[in-house]
């Protein structure tokens, strides 16, 4: 029997992402598939419209048999620490295959690139380009000195996946999907299109039901990071110090105080600070960490300690019982975990978003069991 990881944030579940599930189920039709969720906030640092809990149901009602949460620490940073987190919770349960979906589908292409980054000169060569004022995906395509693309976003996490796999567990065997959509279209009618452009057409009240499985539609929330705007601006103008906050470097808060009061969406306010050094969503995660308050010196105490199961099937349940006395992690959180502090902030921001209760979800602890 196969044990699959998949990493997902089903934001939202569409038919692309039910695709991935099958494609493995076909391959692999005795697998158990083991999901690394991430939960109420994206990589992007944006807010997902669906709870961490209606992410939970869906994927085990779509043959997803372990759901693990990958904490919110975690799954609002950089590629490399999201997916380096997540391999490491899909470890606890020996899975032999990571499958994620790739727009090159060239598993060769992705472990050159990797052998590339992980050689000290690849490093030097961004920071050289970076300190000329090229942005990071810039100076770091010029340090790849590659022909092929794959500044694409799949891409990029499979990249730092494979990194994360070396480090860990060599024996996890890396594999790809074709991804048969693009992450920037925001206009196609496809059956299959990108996560992305479901949330356009569903912040323009579009319809959206050809794209995604019905079941998935009554869980929805249309919202946005604007929603949470007023707070943050609340949290930026009556805070002593910005600086303590993850990822508010080189003196970017001042460009935040500068441009706060005559920006009037986080959009805006994003594009008025933005820089060549700060991507888009570098920004957008930054400020999602002053909004929640995430310091610098917090981060650095996170080492992973612990992993919530949010769910499991039938099939799921036997495994787990199989393999959890191997686990080195414990499955309930340290009462003085602060990774878990900051999960309960993200659950109560994302209350005040939505305006839904969450019920308290994260609280009780009770995995989803799906019969």
């Amino acid at each position: 029997m196969n044990i699959i990881g998949i990493i997902a944030e089903y934001n939202p579940f569409h038919n692309g992402h039910l695709y991935h599930i099958n494609e493995i189920k076909k391959k692999y039709p005795e697998s158990i598939i083991v999901l690394a969720l991430n939960g109420y906030f994206t990589e992007r640092g944006t807010i997902s419209v669906l709870s961490k809990e209606d992410k939970t149901k869906i994927a085990l009602d779509n043959n997803v048999d372990i759901v693990v949460e990958l904490p919110f620490i975690y799954g609002t940073q950089s590629s490399d620490i999201f997916a380096y987190n997540s391999i490491k919770l899909l470890n606890e349960f020996k899975i032999d295959h990571l499958i994620f979906g790739s727009e090159s589908n060239n598993i060769e292409l992705l472990n050159k690139v990797v052998d590339i980054q992980l050689n000290k000169e690849y490093d030097s060569l961004v920071k050289k380009y970076l300190d000329e004022g090229l942005n990071y995906p810039t100076a770091m395509k010029k340090a790849l000195n590659i022909n092929e693309d794959i500044n694409n976003p799949n891409d990029l996490l499979g990249i730092s996946y494979i990194k994360a796999i070396r480090k860990i567990n060599k024996n996890i065997i890396p594999e790809t999907i074709p991804r048969t959509n693009d992450y920037h279209d925001i206009e196609s009618n496809d059956e299959i299109v990108s996560a992305s452009n479901i949330r356009n057409k569903l912040s323009n009240n579009e319809t959206i039901e050809k794209y995604l499985p019905k079941s998935v539609i009554p869980y929805l929330n249309n919202v946005s990071n604007d929603d949470l705007f007023n707070l943050l601006k609340f949290k930026i103008l009556t805070d002593n110090d910005l600086s303590i906050y993850l990822d508010v470097d080189e003196g970017i808060e001042y460009r935040i105080l500068k441009y706060i009061n005559i920006s009037k969406s986080l959009e805006e306010l994003i594009f008025n600070i933005k820089t060549k050094r700060y991507t888009y969503n570098k920004i957008n995660r930054m400020l999602l960490h002053i909004l929640i308050g995430l310091t610098k010196k917090d981060n650095l105490k996170t080492e992973l300690n612990y992993m919530k199961i949010l769910g499991f099937s039938t099939s799921g349940k036997t495994y787990l019982n199989s393999v959890k006395k191997e686990f080195t992690l414990p499955t309930n959180p340290p009462k003085d975990s602060i990774i878990f502090s900051y999960e309960l902030k993200a659950a109560y921001l994302y209350e005040q978003a939505t305006k839904k209760s969450l019920n308290n979800f994260d609280i009780k602890n009770i995995p989803i069991q799906k019969r």
